[in-house]
């Protein structure tokens, strides 16, 4: 039998144009000879389709696009789609997360997924019901393991591949006892950095236990934060891989049971990916929304204002990407030069417009107010915000979309101005720390073969120029130790006295940089969406209260007590 999985891009809730996209690679697998044609999940609605789910006429028209593409798909070719279908139970949530076998226009079986993720950016208890039972699905003779995403990831393993998140059955395991000739799994699993290892050692895990080979088919793309890296493989019954399909860019994989099958590698940097995820993730943002002529983005001869315009311009072409530099009375030269050979270097159009009028007025304004007090961060922060006016007022006037360029590192902390450096439609490298800003300004440089990036930029000592002769590390600790902290504490969900271990940073530094994190959520809950690339980002993903008190001396403790009684 001849196995295509098409990888493709949907985007949520655009049922007509997910419809002839799904049509048009069934076309092109039954062109290739293929037999089966499988597609990722809800390839139909888009994921995550979110409370669009909630909504009767949504449901319906989801329904009449699953009948169209059941009638015209090319004769004599099965196809495996991702789908909502309804819950037929009077109790339960009313829908299932199914993936649809057709052939001919008629509905040969369907199998509706499990394991419904409620972590991180997942809630698919919110509108889904979960399969009571696991089946094998039989066609033309082959028995197969089709499955859905989540469903894959309970397996037992001593090393564990779902972050602790368990469930009360294992879907392929059950399965496995059924005697299936192979496994299938349609996916929308996010990208995040290093998920390709992860995956790979997972399948290869699954086909070494069941002596079975493994067809995973992944969405690709970008929906508003949260990034699809595609990555589709199949792994032979030993568990070796022997057909890649691409990442990041759609693509059709055919892979034939009966060829023989040779070892498919794929070498991956870490570095790379990340720099291919968020520049896939500029585009399809831009592209899915559609109400954007161009993108606009502040320049302050910075590294992540610099990295963040050289990945757009990969993302939608120089002739779509505004740089605008906004000088006040106390910028450098460099923040204007710097910024200017940037432009140059990247062939976009390039705007200076000076703050000073703007800054002066708010100055003369609050001159009474502000009488017999120091200056310090308010006036400080009017800069930005007259920048972030600025800004604004050209995002509206000519319809572009501001790229909001503040990292990850500075977000943490608070070291951001909201209404200033906050303001924009999508937040690039909200997830990207401090240091891997940096890693993707070389890589960026090194993939072009030039200095795109200026070398003053890379070089420099990072400032927020809001006063004469700032510099991060005035108010930060230097970023290769805060990032160590951070990384600890967002990323992995270490607590104190870990990070004091691991790092050996001073404890007091350390928990002054946990409670900075903690108590500037209220800034991060008013950034826009940002793009996704770790496991564990701000935004939907990590919902962590405003108004608390959680007293991090009692998690101390109880983590003591814990460390003894292991002991």
């Amino acid at each position: 039998m001849k196995i295509a999985l098409a990888q493709v891009n949907p985007t949520v809730g655009d049922l007509e144009g997910n419809r002839e996209l799904i049509l048009e690679y069934a076309r092109q697998a039954h062109n290739h000879g293929a037999d089966l044609v499988v597609f990722p999940e809800l390839s139909v609605t888009g994921y995550p389709p979110e409370d669009l789910l909630e909504n009767p006429f949504f449901r319906k028209a989801t329904q009449r696009t699953v009948d169209y593409i059941a009638q015209h798909v090319p004769p004599d070719l099965g196809i495996i789609i991702g789908a909502p279908v309804p819950n037929p139970d009077a109790y339960g949530k009313p829908l299932h997360n199914a993936a649809l076998l057709f052939e001919d226009g008629q509905l040969q079986d369907r199998v509706c997924k499990t394991l419904l993720p409620t972590y991180d950016i997942f809630d698919e208890h919110r509108h889904f019901d979960p399969a009571e039972t696991r089946d094998i699905v039989e066609w033309r003779g082959v028995r197969l393991g089709l499955h859905v995403c989540e469903d894959m990831w309970n397996v037992h393993h001593p090393e564990g591949f779902n972050n602790g998140h368990r469930y009360e059955c294992d879907p392929v395991a059950e399965l496995g006892t059924q005697d299936p000739d192979l496994f299938v799994n349609i996916s929308a699993s996010p990208f995040s950095i290093g998920k390709h290892t992860v995956r790979n050692e997972l399948v290869e895990h699954i086909c070494r236990r069941h002596e079975r080979p493994f067809l995973l088919c992944n969405q690709v793309g970008a929906n508003t934060e949260i990034i699809y890296d595609g990555d589709s493989r199949v792994h032979a019954a030993d568990g070796t891989q022997v057909a890649c399909a691409a990442s990041f860019e759609e693509d059709l994989l055919l892979w034939d049971t009966e060829a023989p099958a040779e070892a498919c590698m794929t070498d991956r940097d870490t570095v790379a990916d990340l720099h291919d995820a968020l520049v896939l993730g500029i585009r399809d943002y831009y592209e899915k929304t559609g109400i954007f002529d161009k993108a606009l983005m502040g320049l302050s001869g910075g590294i992540d204002s610099a990295v963040t315009c050289a990945l757009a311009v990969e993302a939608l072409g120089p002739e779509r990407v505004v740089g605008v530099t906004m000088p006040s009375e106390i910028s450098s030269d460099g923040s204007v030069t710097d910024s200017e050979q940037l432009a140059e270097n990247l062939g976009i159009e390039f705007k200076e417009i000076s703050i000073e009028p703007a800054v002066d007025a708010f100055d003369e304004m609050l001159a009474d107010e502000f009488a017999g007090t120091e200056p310090g961060a308010a006036e400080e922060n009017i800069q930005s915000r007259a920048r972030g006016v600025t800004l604004m007022a050209l995002s509206n006037k000519f319809g572009h979309l501001l790229l909001s360029t503040g990292n990850k590192s500075e977000m943490a902390v608070g070291y951001v101005t909201l209404y200033g450096d906050t303001n924009g439609g999508v937040a690039v490298l909200s997830d990207v720390l401090k240091t891997r800003v940096y890693r993707l300004a070389h890589h960026i440089n090194e993939r072009a073969g030039r200095s795109v990036i200026p070398q003053n930029t890379i070089n420099k000592p990072p400032s927020a120029e809001l006063k004469e002769g700032q510099k991060d590390t005035d108010t930060l600790l230097p970023y290769e130790v805060l990032d160590a902290i951070l990384k600890r504490y967002i990323e992995q969900k270490k607590e104190l006295g870990t990070i004091v271990n691991e790092t050996g940073i001073d404890e007091e530094l350390v928990r002054d940089v946990l409670r900075q994190v903690d108590q500037n959520e209220y800034k991060r809950r008013q950034a826009p969406p940002g793009l996704r690339v770790t496991e564990k980002a701000f935004g939907i993903g990590r919902r962590i209260p405003i108004v608390m008190e959680w007293d991090r001396e009692v998690g101390e403790a109880l983590a003591a007590e814990e460390a003894v009684s292991r002991s």
